[in-house]
């Protein structure tokens, strides 16, 4: 699938909506990107993208990054220590399991929003929200 498809079937308002009432429950901070380059190393491209948008800089390193690459037909999730440190290997699994159901059916918002649910969650659980906090980073769909 080219990007542009994969973009243009997505309910931006619901996803960014989705954020916002997440992070509102959280210190942490969650974002979702889209690549529009040909992607083999998906991990690896998702770990380069996390720190390139700032996400590794955040005040309590719980920052997590919802990571396509339609082009590839893969995506990845990445979170900062402080998250994985609280949640493991198995958290992460269970997401991109979950999310996978919804892909295969082309229900690519209904995938993503799973995702910031259950990280929201996870994050809400983990890193409550405080007085002192601020929203770090933008909560809107960003893509190369």
């Amino acid at each position: 699938m080219k990007p542009i498809e994969f973009i243009s079937k997505l309910d931006e308002q619901r996803i960014v909506a989705a954020i916002a009432t997440a992070e509102k429950k959280t210190s942490g901070e969650i974002r979702v990107y889209v690549s529009h380059k040909l992607r083999h190393e998906i991990m690896a491209a998702a770990q380069r993208r996390f720190v390139k948008l700032g996400m590794a800089k955040t005040r309590h390193r719980n920052g997590v990054l919802i990571y396509f690459a339609p082009r590839a037909r893969k995506f990845a999730i990445v979170g900062d220590v402080g998250v994985h440190e609280k949640c493991g290997d198995s958290f992460w699994q269970d997401i991109a399991a979950a999310m996978s159901e919804h892909l295969k059916q082309s229900r690519y918002t209904e995938a993503i929003l799973l995702a910031i649910e259950r990280v929201g969650a996870a994050l809400a659980e983990h890193f409550p929200s405080g007085p002192d906090d601020r929203n770090e980073l933008p909560n809107e769909i960003a893509g190369d």
